[in-house]
């Protein structure tokens, strides 16, 4: 009786003072399996009620666990695993048994250390379980109970555990998706319409229908930051992101519910189309904004309910923002300063609405007071005169007035950063062009094709500028990249039929 008390004193301790979850427990409630992948030193914990007679015995079980602990770490995708393994007997076993527990049982890449508590070593085990947890355990080793009070002491351990698995079921249960299916259909929808009406990697079409283009936006179209997020360049484009938005956006918004999920993930794109306006001047579309406004509301849930977060999906999570990001710094043409945006107006949103049932009014204003800033800073930044994107737009002003040599000198400054903004390279070649600098332009020009191979119009000066220059077999390369890029240019065709003449 006085080592049942032990017992699940010790589970008590465990599972309601240190939140370890029961992974498994016995028919007779005798053996425990807990976990707290939280708890570097023991994220794994046995503890079994069971007088020990032969250590043979002992061997063999420890072998056995150390079977099931390497299923764990499986299951759990870890590299390594420890686990910690506790036999509570009345009496130690009659032969020789210490060397069995004296070292790790190492296995597949898993260490179960084990432990005998017994009646005549209580204190001292009890003192050892605390070193190697890290955590201080406190039993009263005297404590009597009749049956009753040991039952009473099994439905309050096991109570506490169902309730707090209930709470966290109940955290991914606050909604239905709703409005997850209502954007795949609308990106269904508006890449018909784009596919229909000019082709979806048409970038006249893609601007006649909303999306990301700062000259536009700088003239007052304020609409285009929430636009494109339901438009898409090209069908693997839209196959990625639909099912990133089936799986996360289905995910976000059974945790935060359908109206969070739609704030969410609205500011989220908004905040990707800010941060895109601000930072780069390439026309683009996508949901990805809003996508990475999903993560930055998973992250959100990582900082309320960090080990319920770890324990199911953090890890996954942060290395999928990781693996995103990566890609978006190496690849050219992807806009990372959308994604990054999304992901902190995401994150923002979810403050400020929070979880569902969670008040945490201090929290939510201050995320509203951030999001306001960040906005409001963002904003004066996007549409200040000295932003490269305002000066950009205001060079092409010029050019079509032809006041080529204020455009020049608005522009030059910005040459050095055309990796951000090709455009530049596009706008001074024509002005060589126009003022006769012809091989000025062809550096410019052949620049600008490395740095954006799918800038067609840049194909097409190209082409002129090798013509000009005699250069009639590189002419005939360029004009034919330009008609692969976009063959419904009637200039283009035009332009190939004349260098056929001279070949």
């Amino acid at each position: 009786m006085k080592q049942d008390i032990l017992f699940w004193q010790l589970v008590q301790h465990f599972v309601v003072s240190k939140e370890y979850r029961i992974l498994h427990i016995s028919p007779d409630q005798n053996e425990l399996w807990l976990e707290n992948l939280t708890h570097k030193k023991a994220p794994i914990i046995r503890i079994y009620r069971h007088d020990l007679d032969w250590s043979t015995w002992l061997q063999r079980d420890i072998e056995n666990a150390s079977s099931h602990v390497v299923n764990f770490k499986q299951q759990l995708r870890k590299r390594r695993l420890h686990a910690f393994n506790i036999y509570v007997s009345s009496y130690p076993p009659v032969d020789d048994w210490e060397f069995r527990v004296e070292e790790p049982f190492e296995n597949e890449k898993t260490e179960l250390h084990s432990i005998v508590l017994h009646e005549g070593n209580t204190q001292n085990t009890l003192n050892r379980i605390s070193h190697v947890t890290g955590d201080e355990v406190t039993i009263k080793e005297d404590a009597e109970l009749d049956d009753l009070g040991l039952y009473h002491l099994k439905q309050t351990v096991l109570n506490a555990s169902s309730q707090r698995d209930k709470k966290e079921r109940s955290l991914f249960q606050h909604g239905k998706p709703l409005f997850t299916y209502l954007f795949i259909f609308l990106h269904l929808v508006m890449f018909y319409l784009l596919e229909t009406n000019g082709g979806s990697q048409n970038p006249e079409t893609l601007v006649k229908y909303g999306a990301k283009y700062n000259p536009a936006i700088l003239e007052g179209e304020w609409w285009r930051f929430f636009t494109p997020i339901v438009l898409h360049i090209g069908f693997l484009h839209l196959l990625l992101n639909t099912m990133a938005i089936f799986y996360l956006g289905a995910a976000v918004e059974r945790i935060y519910g359908n109206i969070r999920f739609l704030g969410i993930y609205l500011f989220a794109g908004f905040a990707g189309s800010l941060a895109s306006f601000v930072f780069t001047s390439s026309l683009s579309a996508g949901a990805s904004g809003a996508i990475f406004g999903c993560f930055g509301a998973l992250l959100f849930v990582g900082i309320i309910h960090p080990k319920l977060f770890f324990r199911t999906m953090g890890t996954n999570i942060l290395v999928l923002i990781g693996i995103n990001l990566a890609i978006g710094f190496t690849i050219p043409g992807i806009d990372n300063a959308g994604h990054i945006g999304g992901l902190i107006g995401g994150f923002l949103a979810s403050a400020v609405v929070h979880l569902p049932n969670h008040k945490k009014f201090v929290q939510r204003i201050l995320g509203l007071a951030v999001a306001a800033v960040l906005t409001y800073f963002l904003l004066q930044e996007g549409y200040n005169g000295e932003n490269p994107t305002a000066q950009i737009k205001q060079a092409e002003t010029l050019v079509q007035q032809e006041q080529y040599e204020e455009a020049y000198n608005l522009l030059i400054d910005l040459e050095d950063r055309d990796e951000e903004f090709p455009e530049v390279l596009f706008y001074l070649s024509y002005i060589d062009i126009q003022e006769g600098k012809i091989e000025d332009a062809k550096n410019r020009l052949e620049r600008l094709t490395t740095l954006q191979p799918s800038f067609h119009e840049a194909h097409y000066n190209l082409a002129l500028v090798y013509l000009e220059l005699n250069e009639t077999e590189k002419a005939s390369s360029s004009i034919d990249k330009a008609i692969e890029l976009d063959s419904t240019v009637e200039a283009y065709n035009n332009l190939r039929t004349e260098i056929e003449g001279l070949e």
